[in-house]
This record gives structure tokens, C-alpha cells and sequence, in this order.
């Protein structure tokens, strides 16, 4: 049994040293149930080149669900290292010339005081080349992996979960429905007799019945209260979920419309009852299968 909820959560750190410092990060990554597979991602900005390959990724290994991956990253610089603004410098030179001409004396000028002055001198961060920016974005597509085969892992255990509660309730379906066949109200005699108090009902309040009308009325009252049809495509029904629980597939979808012919069965069985103990079995059917339809929603 390979059941897979759509519910989960995973978290997947990962670091990538470059030239320009330490980049740390983490992916968070959850998952809510969904009709079909819908991807929101929350990267800060400058990395949405990798997008188209995540949303890829997703594909490859999750089916349904809407997924919510956030990506948060932090950057430790390596030590800034002083350089020159030559432009900066020329400029304040050619005003000390340009003051001198003009016979402004300034005192005598020393290297200390001009690369003193503001934005002679700056702190240069080390500059990110682009086969680094290319390593540190596939660092941060394996990274997302991780945490991807993380969350299917973390459905996956959930949906073994599950598989337990369905099992359970498919058996409970499996049990009632042969404790309707089984029920006494649904053999030949008490049919026999039930049909028979029927027509007697029929030809006292009229004597205008033809042979034919009598045969006809009759075959219809039998339909009315036969309940083996609704039986065996319960049965039907049964093995063909503990087919879906055994696949390897996604099947919530399928087992999902199960449900529904489940609750077709049930609702018609309890509509046919005859008996007090066919209608006690009816609506426990219908309890037992709405509690399967409830938690099948949860399933990719």
C-alpha cells in the first residue's frame, strides 16, 4: 500500500561558499489538499531564473496538492578592502589646484587628509562572477530537491496513515454488506410471503385487475424489494478498493468517485428495505462510507 496524503511539511538547509562570502539558506516547503497540482513560490528577488526549474521538480514528484515553497536566504561578506575612487581623488585635487591658482591658501596638503575627505576612499566588496552566481543557483536547486523528497516522503507517511483508516473502513462496508445478504428479510420465503401480502392488498381494493395488470404490478413490486443487485455491486465495489489501496498509483481521485457509487448503493438499499434490520444496516453503511469520502479528500 503506497498511499499519499497532500498534506505535509519540510524544511531543507543548505550553504554555498563563494568568493563573495557565505550564502546560508533554507526551504520551507508546505502542502494542503488541492483538485489539481498548484505551485506558489516565495524567493527574494533576483533568483526567479530558477523558477521554471523548481515548478519542473514539483511535477516530477508530487501530482496534487497546492504547494507553497518559500526560500529564505542570508548572505555573510567576506571583509570589504579599501580602494581609491580615482574619480573622487581628481576631483579634489583639481579643486585644491584650482583654489591655489586663485591664490586661496589651504596649508600644505598631505596623502593622509585627502584619502581622509569623503568618497576618496571606499570599501569594496568582493564581486560575484558568473560561473558563481550559475554554481550558487544550482546549489539552490539541489538544495530544493532535498526538501522536495522531504515532503514526499512526509505524505507519503501520512497516507500510510490513512491507508489504515481506509482499510478499516472498506472492511466495515465488506461486513455490512454480508450482513444485509445474509439478513433473513432478504430471502426467497420472506420475499415470497412479503410479495404475496402485497398482491392480496392489491386485488381487496380492486377487483378491476386483468392477469396481465396482476403479472405486472406483481414484477414491480418484486424490483421494489429486491436488494441482491445492491449487493453484489457493493461487493463489486469493495474489491475494486482494495485494488485502488493496493496500487502504486495516485488514486484519490478514483477512490474518491468510489465514494460516491458507495453512496449510491446505501441510498438505494436503504430505500428498498423492508425491514427494520435492512434500513439499520443501510444507514450504517451510509455513516461508514461518508467517513471514508471525508478522509479520501485527503489523498493526491
Amino acid at each position: 500500500m503506497t498511499l499519499r496524503s497532500m498534506t505535509g511539511f519540510a524544511r531543507h538547509e543548505g550553504t554555498f561558499d563563494g568568493q563573495d562570502g557565505t550564502w546560508r539558506w533554507y526551504w520551507e516547503l508546505r502542502s494542503v489538499n488541492g483538485k489539481g497540482l498548484d505551485i506558489r513560490f516565495r524567493m527574494p528577488s533576483g533568483f526567479e531564473a530558477i523558477d521554471p526549474d523548481l515548478r519542473k521538480m514539483v511535477g516530477q514528484h508530487l501530482k496534487r496538492g497546492n504547494i507553497q515553497a518559500s526560500l529564505q536566504l542570508d548572505r555573510s561578506t567576506m571583509q570589504a578592502t579599501p580602494q581609491v575612487n580615482e574619480a573622487g581623488l581628481q576631483s579634489v585635487l583639481a579643486a585644491v589646484a584650482d583654489l591655489r591658482t586663485r591664490g586661496i591658501y589651504l596649508g600644505d596638503s598631505t596623502a593622509e587628509g585627502i584619502l581622509g575627505i569623503k568618497g576618496v576612499m571606499e570599501l569594496a566588496e568582493p564581486k560575484q562572477s558568473d560561473e558563481e552566481k550559475t554554481a550558487l543557483m544550482a546549489a539552490l536547486i539541489s538544495s530544493f530537491e532535498g526538501a522536495l523528497k522531504a515532503l514526499a516522503s512526509a505524505r507519503a507517511e501520512e497516507g500510510a496513515k490513512l491507508g489504515t483508516i481506509f482499510a478499516g473502513h472498506v472492511t466495515r462496508i465488506d461486513e455490512l454488506s454480508r450482513e444485509a445478504a445474509a439478513s433473513p428479510a432478504t430471502s426467497m420465503e420472506a420475499q415470497r410471503a412479503r410479495l404475496k401480502a402485497q398482491v392480496d392488498e392489491l386485488l381487496q381494493s380492486t377487483s378491476n385487475f386483468s392477469e396481465d395488470r396482476l403479472a405486472q404490478e406483481a414484477a414491480l413490486l418484486a424490483t421494489k424489494v429486491d436488494i441482491r443487485e445492491e449487493i453484489d455491486r457493493l461487493h463489486a465495489h469493495v474489491e475494486q478498493a482494495h485494488e485502488l489501496l493496493a496500487s502504486d498509483d495516485p488514486v484519490g481521485r478514483r477512490l474518491d468517485f468510489l465514494t460516491q457509487e458507495f453512496n449510491r448503493e446505501a441510498n438505494t438499499l436503504c430505500s428498498k428495505a423492508a425491514s427494520v434490520d435492512i434500513t439499520r444496516i443501510g444507514l450504517e453503511l451510509k455513516a461508514v462510507i461518508d467517513q471514508l469520502r471525508e478522509q479520501v479528500q485527503n489523498l493526491e
